[in-house]
């Protein structure tokens, strides 16, 4: 112990003495450790702490699946009742209602806001294990007949009843539903997403077809069943499903995945491929800070030797090393965990809406602990090999040359070399990676979508309608508030729909046609389309071109011929060679009733530019009133659009004061559908640069040092003759033959790793030639400018000072 405070204080002492030193490798490393701190608190708190829950790990989901494309959804009420009733796995399952766009009109003493509702079974809380904070928890009633009753959200119960008391038994209002609160979750609590009101209408029916999959289901493992146990008494009971309902359940089977698993979804390969990138910047970061000690401790040979002739063995020498480095990490960590407490808030700016648990990243225990373990890791990466080969002290040549002769042996400058090699070579991997994902980022932002972005204000809506004559009403409504909208000074157009482009609120679904095989037919797989319904004008609106027919007008109403436009994709497939113009369709979003085609429009990119236009079915929102009383308004203007935001919001509180209103862009909502690849290619360029740079200096690192060390070699050189170019030529040769030696080892490091990338690219092949071209010119230059500078200033060395000197 007295021998470890000895080193530490020697330590100390001797990295005072060398502040530039100190300062540069701590704030290399501080970069490396502080970027996988942030990054890991991100890994950590989504896919490594345990969910927030009584007892998590024995939550799963249980969700459809189509044995035939191996796809899982969501589930029929019928199926989630013979699943409950028929298995022993489970100690309590649930269903529960939910999309990404499951927000609706929530008034509250009168006043309309968005909330999230989700409809839930009473068992739903007895899956999280959760119980209310205030008042009870949902209990299912045996009286069908009684007033549907709700739980709120804490954050709900703050924000609108300022954590009253009073709030059992207060009335909230939404859809034009009414429903008493009866609790108050506890605060944390949210699921799904985030949550506002739960709520049970006890006189309520479920959809009793098998082919309705409108549920989500949760269940909680008994203790003691196992997922694979569970899994295999549910596909059991789902073939025996299949073999008594052969209609709506040939081909279906149904899964078990813990909750966790369905949280993540596809966010699991974009943090790896974070984790994994800022791992090689912590590496590149080890490797400068080695390249610094190494040529740090080639000047102390004499020191060393000193300290050898006194009696040091070599494992005391290593031992003094390694604790130096050991010290360089730890401050180092300490740096670097301020670091990530600016990257952990700069990662949630930037993470797109849709990440889970984006809530609970932060810095923890965990992630102290993590970043000691990467200092010590660290440590030992960067000072382990300097430290060996620094112990190796020839004692007589350090003590008779002062040192000079040991330093420039060729040991030191092989392993320096070595060094620089894998920088550069770690730098073009990830830096390659960058580089293609964004190429695929750029393709995305041209990809031709159907429509324009440019001047369209997005207004979300929602009038509230619980049944049939209430949604009829509703449609009215927005028959005379567009007209009014439309009138705004500076808006061109006005239109309304409900499924947005670039969102995920679409409806799709299967379709028939005249003449054709009906819903009724069993084995029959119908065609699926995307189904979505507009009001007139929204064509024109959006630019997107009618090539055939007309567009829909205020006679499709609810009293007239039904009547359906269907985009180009839909017309190949269904109409090849025939024109679909006046031609029956039906779909199964409300009505099995034939609808005739008046209309083919250009294709739209639905969901996001990387989704492909897919077959799509417009339907007038006046002939479809349940799915006409949320629509999302869009208008075309003359100039910004987020101008006219409170115009129209005062023209549709004007009309009807419980209508929400909430306003944005078309080129917002479009840049949110792209948000996670370009949340992923910013943070992947960003620490591709950095890798860059830190390669960069570490070329020019070694070269500086190389030549000012043979500066007495170079004078000798120029004295005999050798003309400053060929000084430039020698210089500048070393250097870039240990850039172009990394350059070969990363570009094929990069092949390996860019197929790992496959799944995340648009429009870009692993290998693009571009890319695998690009990248390795760029470093070239810029490898030959790090050492351009080092080499000129050896071919300005002075011969007779150079040998005076020495």
């Amino acid at each position: 112990m007295d021998a470890v405070l000895q080193d530490l204080r020697y330590a100390w002492r001797s990295l005072r003495r060398q502040p530039a030193f100190a300062l540069l490798a701590i704030g290399t490393l501080a970069l490396g450790i502080g970027a996988n701190a942030a990054i890991f608190s991100a890994v950590n708190a989504v896919l490594l702490r345990p969910l927030d829950y009584h007892r998590p790990d024995r939550i799963v989901a249980l969700t459809t699946q189509w044995q035939k494309t191996g796809r899982c959804g969501t589930v029929s009420a019928p199926d989630f009742h013979d699943w409950n009733d028929a298995t022993s796995s489970f100690a309590a399952m649930a269903y529960y209602t939910y999309n990404l766009d499951f927000e609706t009109s929530v008034n509250v003493d009168g006043v309309a806001d968005y909330g999230a509702v989700v409809l839930v079974t009473p068992e739903f809380f007895d899956v999280f294990g959760v119980d209310a904070l205030v008042g009870r928890r949902i209990a299912r009633t045996a009286s069908p007949g009684d007033a549907p009753v709700a739980v709120i959200s804490h954050e709900l119960w703050l924000r609108r009843f300022g954590g009253a008391s009073g709030v059992i038994g207060h009335t909230v209002t939404f859809g034009q539903r009414a429903v008493t609160v009866i609790g108050v979750m506890p605060p944390g609590f949210g699921f799904p997403g985030s949550t506002d009101i739960w709520y049970f209408p006890s006189a309520t029916g479920e959809t009793a077809s098998r082919s309705a999959h409108n549920y989500r289901v949760v269940a909680r493992l008994k203790d003691g069943v196992a997922v694979p146990q569970a899994q295999a008494e549910l596909s059991a009971l789902a073939a025996r499903l299949s073999a008594a309902y052969p209609a709506s359940n040939e081909g279906k089977g149904a899964a078990v995945v813990p909750l966790r698993e369905q949280l993540v979804g596809d966010t699991r390969p974009t943090l790896y491929l974070l984790f994994g990138a800022v791992g090689l910047v912590l590496l590149i970061a080890c490797a400068n800070v080695a390249n610094l000690l190494l040529a740090r401790a080639t000047g102390r040979t004499s020191e060393l030797a000193v300290r050898a002739a006194l009696g040091a063995g070599r494992a005391r020498i290593v031992m003094q090393l390694m604790t130096e480095s050991l010290l360089l990490a730890v401050v180092s960590a300490v740096a670097g965990l301020a670091l990530a407490e600016w990257g952990v808030s700069a990662f949630v700016a930037l993470a797109p809406a849709g990440l889970p648990l984006a809530a609970e990243i932060g810095v923890d225990g965990r992630v102290l602990a993590f970043t000691l373990a990467a200092s010590a890791g660290a440590s030992l990466l960067f000072g382990v090999l300097p430290a060996i080969h620094a112990s190796r002290v020839d004692l007589n040549g350090s003590l008779r040359q002062g040192g000079r002769g040991a330093a420039a042996g060729g040991g030191g400058a092989r392993f320096r070399g070595v060094l620089v090699v894998a920088e550069v070579a770690l730098a073009v991997a990830l830096v390659v990676g960058a580089a293609l994902l964004v190429r695929s980022f750029v393709a995305l932002g041209r990809v031709e979508l159907g429509y324009a972005s440019d001047r369209v204000l997005v207004v979300k809506t929602t009038v509230p309608a619980r049944d049939e004559a209430s949604a009829r009403r509703a449609t009215m409504t927005y028959a005379a508030l567009i007209p009014t909208l439309g009138a705004i000074p500076g808006v061109t157009s006005v239109a309304g729909i409900r499924g947005l482009p670039a969102t995920a609120t679409h409806s799709n679904g299967g379709y028939w046609l005249e003449g054709g095989p009906g819903p009724e037919v069993a084995g029959v797989q119908a065609p699926q389309a995307v189904f979505t319904v507009v009001t007139p004008n929204y064509f024109r609106t959006m630019t997107i071109p009618v090539s055939r027919g007309r567009d829909f007008s205020d006679r499709d109403q609810d009293d007239a011929p039904l009547v359906a436009i269907v985009n180009e994709a839909l017309a190949r497939q269904a109409f090849p060679g025939i024109d679909p113009i006046g031609r029956q369709i039906m779909c199964g979003l409300d009505t099995p009733r034939f609808m005739t085609i008046v209309g083919v429009v250009g294709n739209v990119r639905e969901y996001d530019p990387s989704t492909a236009p897919l077959p799509e079915l417009y339907m007038p929102y006046r002939q479809h009133p349940s799915f006409g009383t949320a629509l999302t308004l869009v208008a075309r203007t003359g100039g910004e659009p987020m101008t006219l935001a409170n115009a129209f919001r005062d023209a549709i509180r004007t009309a009807d004061p419980d209508v929400p209103v909430r306003a944005t862009t078309m080129t917002e909502t479009l840049s949110a559908s792209v948000a996670t690849p370009r949340f992923r290619t910013l943070l992947v360029g960003t620490f591709a640069a950095l890798a860059l740079a830190l390669a960069i200096f570490g070329v020019y690192g070694v070269m500086a040092y190389a030549v000012s060390r043979r500066t007495a070699e170079i004078g000798v050189r120029m004295a005999m003759g050798a003309a400053s170019g060929d000084i430039l030529r020698l210089v500048m040769g070393q250097g870039l033959r240990l850039a172009l030696s990394g350059i070969a080892i990363g570009c094929a490091l990069a092949y390996a790793l860019a197929q790992l990338l496959r799944g995340m690219l648009f429009a870009v092949a692993p290998a693009d030639p571009v890319v695998f071209v690009a990248v390795p010119l760029a470093l070239i230059l810029t490898a030959a400018a790090a050492t351009a500078i080092p080499a000129l200033r050896a071919s300005r060395v002075d011969p007779m000072q150079a040998l005076r000197a020495d």
